[in-house]
Order: C-alpha cells, then sequence, then structure tokens
C-alpha cells in the first residue's frame, strides 16, 4: 500500500494489520484495553507539540492520534460493534444537533442563544444516554449468553457525574467532578473554607503517617489533593495546566543544574555532586528565571 491523502486508505492500512492470516503478529494480539493506553499518551504529545509550538510535530501527533480512532474504530468493527464510517456520523450528527445557531434555520441562526442552546442540548444528550444505558443493562444476560465480554463491563448510572470520564487525568477528573456538582450548588461558596479544608486534610495525613498505614496515608492524600484542586478551581486555575507548567520549570532548572555540573567537570556527564552543590545550582536557575514566565 502507498501513502495517501484519503482517510479510508488508513482504514484500509488498519484493516490489513488486523488480518489474522497476514496481518502482523503484534498489531493481532492488541484489544481496546491494551491500546487504550497509547491512546492516551498521543493526546498527550499532541498537547505537548502545541506547548511547544513545534507544527511539525504538531501534525504528525495528530496523525498519530488519528490512528488511535481508527484502531479503536477496526477492533468495533471486528466485533460487529460500529465501524469507523459511524464513528464520523455520530460526530457529525452531534455537532450539527449542536450548533443549531449555525446550521440551523433562519430563526435559530438569529436567536444569539449559542450558549443556552448548547447546554440545553446537552442536557437532552445526557438524558437520551441514560436511557441508552438502561435499555443496554437490560439485555446484559443476552451479552452473557453469547459470550460478550464487553456488554458485561459495569456500566455508569445515569446520575449529573456519569458523563465526566474516568479515563481523564486524576486532576482533570477532579476539576470535572467538582464543577459538575457546583451546579446544583454543592459547593463552597468561598475560597477561604477550603484554605481550612486543607489544614484539616493535613492534620489528618500527619496523623495517618505517626500511624504507620500505608491505606490511610494514601487515602487521606487523595483528600489533601482533591481540596487543592478546589482551591485552585475557585481560584479559576486548571489544576492540570498548573502542575504541567510547574514540571516543565523543573525540568528547565534541573536541565541548567545538569549542564552547569557537566561544564564544571569537562565532561558531558554530571560528577557526583552534594545536594549543597546542586542547591546553589538552582538558586541560581531560579535567579535568572529559567523555566518561568517572569523571575521568581
Amino acid at each position: 500500500m502507498e501513502a495517501s491523502r484519503d482517510v479510508s486508505r488508513l482504514v484500509e492500512i488498519m484493516a490489513a494489520l488486523r488480518d489474522p492470516v497476514d496481518g502482523c503478529p503484534w498489531d493481532i494480539e492488541q484489544s481496546f484495553e491494551t491500546i487504550a493506553p497509547y491512546t492516551i499518551e498521543e493526546a498527550y504529545e499532541v498537547a505537548d507539540a502545541i506547548e511547544r509550538r513545534d507544527v511539525e510535530d504538531l501534525r504528525e501527533e495528530l496523525g498519530d492520534l488519528l490512528l488511535q480512532v481508527v484502531y479503536h474504530a477496526q477492533l468495533a468493527a471486528e466485533r460487529g460493534y460500529f465501524d469507523f464510517a459511524d464513528v464520523v456520523e455520530g460526530i457529525t450528527r452531534k455537532m450539527v444537533r449542536r450548533h443549531p445557531h449555525v446550521f440551523g434555520d433562519a430563526e435559530a441562526r438569529s436567536a444569539r442563544s449559542a450558549k443556552g442552546q448548547w447546554e440545553r442540548i446537552k442536557a437532552e444528550e445526557r438524558v437520551e444516554k441514560a436511557e441508552a444505558r438502561r435499555q443496554r443493562s437490560e439485555f446484559a444476560d443476552v451479552a452473557e449468553a453469547v459470550g460478550d465480554e464487553w456488554d458485561r463491563e459495569t456500566l455508569p448510572d445515569s446520575g449529573l457525574l456519569a458523563s465526566v470520564p474516568r479515563g481523564f487525568p486524576a486532576l482533570t477528573e477532579a476539576l470535572k467532578v467538582q464543577q459538575r456538582a457546583a451546579r446544583i450548588g454543592f459547593d463552597w461558596t468561598s475560597a477561604p473554607p477550603i484554605r481550612a479544608k486543607i489544614e484539616e486534610e493535613f492534620a489528618e495525613f500527619d496523623e495517618a503517617v505517626a500511624a504507620g498505614s500505608a491505606g490511610d496515608m494514601s487515602e487521606e492524600m487523595g483528600d489533601l489533593l482533591f481540596s487543592l484542586v478546589n482551591l485552585a478551581r475557585h481560584h479559576e486555575i486548571d489544576p492540570e495546566q498548573a502542575l504541567r507548567a510547574c514540571t516543565t520549570k523543573f525540568r528547565a532548572r534541573f536541565g541548567f543544574v545538569e549542564s552547569e555540573l557537566a561544564r564544571r567537570s569537562g565532561g558531558d556527564t554530571p560528577p557526583l555532586a552534594s545536594l549543597d552543590e546542586m542547591e546553589a545550582l538552582w538558586v541560581e536557575a531560579k535567579r535568572r528565571g529559567i523555566g518561568s514566565r517572569s523571575p521568581d
């Protein structure tokens, strides 16, 4: 097969890779579960290319991410669930439905209430999804009879938080569920009580540490992180992006420490250095504002 600008060729290539006789042995062995981590990884690599403002990498990473969509669609087609065309049809139908102010009649286009329409339509879709899940649950025994383990997976409930994907990074998932709960008033009214809650969670974590309970320490650390996400949300800070920026800053400053140690030793590999030496270089990197949007 040759390269093509037609997405149907990519679908054909994926089908060939999965061919049980002439396909790739590695691809033949894969499943939804084994491919899912790669899908998440590719999405992060797209975000990384955007953050680095690397257009060529962005083009390539978008292709890798598209391959993941095609891969999952192929796996589904082999089981008779749906195919790539169904995926395209579903998302195009959703976009048209959610944008009546763009694709609707003259009255919808002149309504100038895009946000309100979007929320109303999404609410309708949530109700429809809940009903579809209920119907699938009723047929679970049939799926078991034919040996379809996929349909036997525990289905999410139809509550307010059901539409928040569990596959989100933990900080993002916490942010999303807090935002959903806040819609019905289950929320702090201001930031100060959250600060008090954080202090409370710190104290409970310290108690767990003193007791030497690994399980309790993990649970209390989770409570503490969840409270910190809440504080970030009340200050309109995306905790995922904030932590990512902090990690990027750490990478840059640690790189400076490494390069300075290598320069001083006259070699390519930094020698064993004392913590005091590394800390001094870290302070210098911070003074120079390395990794920061502005000097600290």
